[in-house]
């Protein structure tokens, strides 16, 4: 049977001060009035039944997750205590679907990207099931088939092709985030993929390596899957670490019986994680400005003007180039779109000198 495990967890710091801890980025309703987490769920469900669908988020934000997916089943709703990073997250729920289904072959998603058309989208899921269930020492992740030189994003090595499917490949070796320099040589080489930070796998599989290569993880986490009472006691407890460094690359360099496979993703795709992609990604006027919420604007051209103020507020701006003014009731951010990927940082001072409640 084919699962889809959507992980909506984490806070979008970058999108500060509309994202917060409350009400992370995959919950904004900002996409023509509909979230990310609610754009992922369309896409998988594409290729799964929403019954098969599993979402593991935050256990603050498991109301309002159920609110916006009224087709999701409340079983398949995981909540985490506290966050532990992506391995954590992805072996979970693998753990809880290899007890309700030995054979179950499962694609890990995140809630936080867009990804057009759905169709490709679908299509390319679909080949990745089918390698998963071809070989069940794979481990399959996803390459986009890179439009630029990008520093932001990680790289995959490609490898040779696997027989019998189209643009699938052993995955060679995991890059982190380049320079500017380097990631201008990935590209023309042509032997490179970004890294999406999804996966298809047997959740079986998965869970092997797991216990080869942190079985203190694998222990506790089993545990955990079949006595989930015991969640508030076991999950704090688990090692923090992202599935990349403990799993995917290890097993790409041959510590495992394993091997990854990657198969190429050619859709538009967009992290959506600072305010330069949020512009990018919404409707802009004539002048290249996003507007939302009650919003003047004079002599500006490539802003993104968001005023989130749920009271009578007005946002004015006037003569500014290429910069991000984003107000709610409490916090008011302005800053070049450049340098919006700082925002994390602005995070950090607000939080010591303010206080937890405007972070």
């Amino acid at each position: 049977m084919r699962y889809a495990v959507i992980m909506a967890g984490g806070s979008g710091t970058r999108l500060w001060p509309l994202s917060r801890q409350g009400e992370p980025k995959q919950l904004l309703r900002m996409i023509n009035g509909r979230s990310l987490l609610q754009l992922a769920f369309e896409r998988v469900t594409a290729v799964v039944g929403p019954e098969n669908v599993l979402v593991c988020t935050g256990a603050a934000y498991a109301d309002e997750v159920g609110a916006q997916l009224p087709g999701l089943s409340p079983a398949n709703l995981l909540g985490e205590p506290v966050g532990r990073d992506s391995l954590n997250a992805v072996i979970w729920p693998a753990a809880v679907l290899a007890r309700r289904d030995e054979d179950a072959v499962v694609a890990t998603v995140t809630a936080d990207q867009i990804i057009e058309p759905v169709e490709e989208f679908a299509s390319r899921l679909t080949t990745a099931f089918e390698v998963a269930e071809a070989d069940d020492r794979a481990l399959v992740t996803f390459g986009i088939v890179p439009t630029g030189p990008h520093t932001g994003y990680g790289y995959l090595r490609r490898g040779d092709a696997v027989e019998g499917f189209t643009d699938v490949a052993r995955i060679a070796e995991f890059k982190e985030k380049p320079d500017a320099d380097l990631a201008a040589q990935y590209l023309a080489s042509g032997e490179y993929w970004w890294n999406a930070g999804m996966f298809v796998w047997r959740a079986r599989t998965l869970l092997d390596q797991v216990r080869v290569l942190l079985p203190d993880s694998y222990a506790k986490i089993t545990e955990l899957a079949a006595h989930p009472e015991r969640l508030e006691q076991i999950y704090p407890e688990l090692y923090k670490t992202s599935v990349d460094f403990a799993v995917m690359e290890p097993v790409s360099q041959g510590r495992t019986d394993a091997h990854v496979i990657g198969v190429a993703l050619a859709a538009r795709w967009a992290d959506v994680g600072s305010f330069a992609d949020l512009h990018d990604e919404l409707d802009q006027d004539d002048q290249g400005n996003v507007r939302q919420g009650n919003v003047v604007v004079s002599g500006s051209t490539g802003c993104l003007l968001v005023n989130a103020d749920p009271g009578q507020s007005v946002l004015a701006v006037s003569g500014l180039r290429d910069m991000a003014v984003v107000r709610t009731a409490d916090a008011t951010l302005v800053c070049p779109l450049a340098d919006s990927q700082q925002v994390k940082s602005l995070v950090a001072q607000v939080r010591e000198h303010y206080g937890a409640d405007l972070a």
